[in-house]
């Protein structure tokens, strides 16, 4: 249950801002009297789904291949969680800086795209950067495949209903909320890099299991707290990435990245105004 809400808001959010973009861009197609290219969209859709499950199904090839060696585990996790960390810290801030005029970027690059070739190839970077996002992002936070799939099935009901008009939703207030769970979710992401590279280190004999580093700052295992069992603290760790028992370093690393993010798009919003 703990990896099936965050894979829900993660294939609901990734998956909306690609089924959007595909309408958006139909409909700018639609629009300018270009109904033979809408076809282009599709293919070039498709074959960004076809590259999502390629990389999807090459990460958990890897992943089954290392499982029956514990620290090397351990180390693949901490090496895909930064990677993810640093694709998603990309998208966030993009999202910070262009998320408010995102139809008017995508009509733009539409417009400047003469060919049904450039159709095909804008509509499969921006479906392949999605799908991309979803399958490191699944892997690296081992979230939950059929929370992933639900979110997306919501995302696409929710784009036709958008789409033929049928409900109206404020998408500002949708995307602001979910990009607040990317922010966390990122910061877990960076909390837990830093945690299992700590753990094989430890068992790699890297680095002495005495060393100061691996001090932690709480232990609030076995509580109400404790992110594992507790009743407050399972909650808490699907939502904010929350530790029963964290190294200093790591928590001080994981919400340092939180709140600088925060900071970032707070003075953003304040230079923007």
């Amino acid at each position: 249950m703990p990896e099936f809400f965050p894979g829900l808001i993660i294939g609901f959010r990734e998956g909306l801002e690609a089924f959007l973009i595909i309408a958006i861009i139909i409909r700018y197609l639609q629009k300018t009297d270009r109904l033979s290219s809408i076809k282009y969209v599709w293919r070039g859709a498709g074959l960004g789904v076809v590259l999502s499950l390629v990389i999807g199904g090459i990460l958990y090839l890897i992943a089954r291949g290392l499982s029956d060696v514990d620290p090397v585990v351990k180390l693949w996790e901490s090496g895909a969680s930064i990677f993810a960390l640093v694709l998603v810290s990309t998208f966030i801030i993009w999202m910070i800086r262009n998320g408010s005029n995102m139809t008017s970027d995508i009509e733009g690059k539409v417009n400047k795209t003469i060919s049904n070739i450039g159709i095909l190839v804008l509509t499969f970077a921006f479906v392949a950067r999605e799908g991309v996002e979803i399958a490191i992002f699944s892997f690296a936070g081992n979230y939950s495949i059929i929370g992933i799939l639900i979110g997306i099935l919501i995302s696409l009901v929710l784009t036709v209903l958008i789409f033929f008009s049928l409900v109206k939703v404020n998408l500002k207030v949708i995307f602001n909320i979910t990009l607040v769970y990317l922010i966390l979710q990122a910061g877990f992401l960076l909390g837990y890099a830093v945690h299992e590279g700590l753990s094989a280190f430890k068992d790699l004999a890297v680095i002495e299991a005495t060393n100061p580093i691996y001090t932690k700052l709480f232990d609030l295992s076995g509580t109400v707290l404790d992110h594992k069992t507790g009743f407050l603290g399972i909650p808490l760790y699907v939502g904010i990435g929350w530790y029963s028992k964290p190294e200093i370093i790591q928590f001080l690393i994981q919400y340092s990245y939180t709140l600088g993010i925060f900071g970032y798009w707070y003075y953003f919003l304040k230079k923007k105004q």
